[in-house]
Order: C-alpha cells, then structure tokens, then sequence
C-alpha cells in the first residue's frame, strides 16, 4: 500500500503514521513498534502513574490522530497508521522489568499479537470502526503481551 503524500505534509497524519515509520515500504507495524521503543526509552523510568497518565493521553489522541487520517486518506486502517503500535507497545512494556531483553520479549510478544489476532483481537479488529477501532486491537493485542511478560517476569524462568 503505497503511502499518501499528505503524511510529509499533514502533522495529524505524520504523527499517525509513527513520525514516518510507517511509511516503511514492508513491514509498516513492525518498523512503527521498533520506532516506538524510541520514546519508550525516555518514558521507562516515569513513576507508573505518570506513565499511565501518558498511556492514556496517548490513546486518545491515537484515536483521534488514526480516525483523522483514515477518514482523510479514505482507507480504514492503512498498514501505515502506526501510532497504535506505539500505543500498543507501550502497554506491553508497561512497568517491565529493567534491561533490554524484556524490551525484546515485550517486543516479540506484541508482534505476535498483533499479528495473529488471537480472540478477541481479531474480532475487535473486524468489528469496531473508526479512530477506536485502529486503536483497540492493538491495545487489547499490548494488554496480552503485557500479561505473558509480567508472568514471565514473576515465574523467573527467564533471568537477566
């Protein structure tokens, strides 16, 4: 799917589409979940409130960022309406142990998914519409992926 002009001109748009990540010509989930590790980085060490006031903030305004631009580009979901995986991730990472291999784990755990759809993702994924409908899969897809690393965090199967 080729990506529409507006992105470098519109910032409603370029902000949907992950800051241009996902304008990736492949694989434009994967590279706007791999961009938002780079905020992430700056919001890893906020207290849990804050960090879920800015979860929060981020969702509704990734519901209106991603209706916006869908509506705009007339295309529901465009492969490169990205800001929900940001969202997504940052859900998953969401009071994550400290260290990079529980960002990799988070990161594959979302991908996976986010990609497979698994009950209720991919019901939610067909059936609601709009700004929320972009948005929810992949929060409801962040909220798995942040249930498997937290149980993996307290099973200590994993030591880092």
């Amino acid at each position: 799917m080729t990506t529409p002009a507006s992105v470098w001109r519109n910032p409603i748009h370029f902000l949907a589409f992950g800051c241009g990540s996902g304008a990736a010509p492949k694989a434009p989930g994967t590279f706007g979940t791999l961009s938002a590790l780079v905020p992430y980085y700056f919001m890893q060490d906020l207290s849990q409130p804050v960090y879920l006031a800015v979860l929060l903030v981020a969702t509704l305004v990734g519901i209106y960022l991603c209706g916006k631009t869908a509506n705009d580009i007339g295309v529901h979901d465009h492969g490169g309406i990205v800001w929900d995986e940001f969202v997504g991730m940052w859900l998953a990472l969401f009071a994550a142990p400290a260290g990079w291999t529980w960002v990799v784990i988070g990161f594959l755990l979302f991908r996976f998914f986010d990609i497979v759809k698994p009950m209720p993702i991919g019901w939610l994924d067909k059936r609601v519409h709009g700004g929320t409908g972009i948005m929810l899969d992949d929060i409801v897809a962040g909220g798995f992926a942040w249930i498997c690393l937290q149980l993996l965090a307290l099973s200590g199967v994993i030591s880092v």
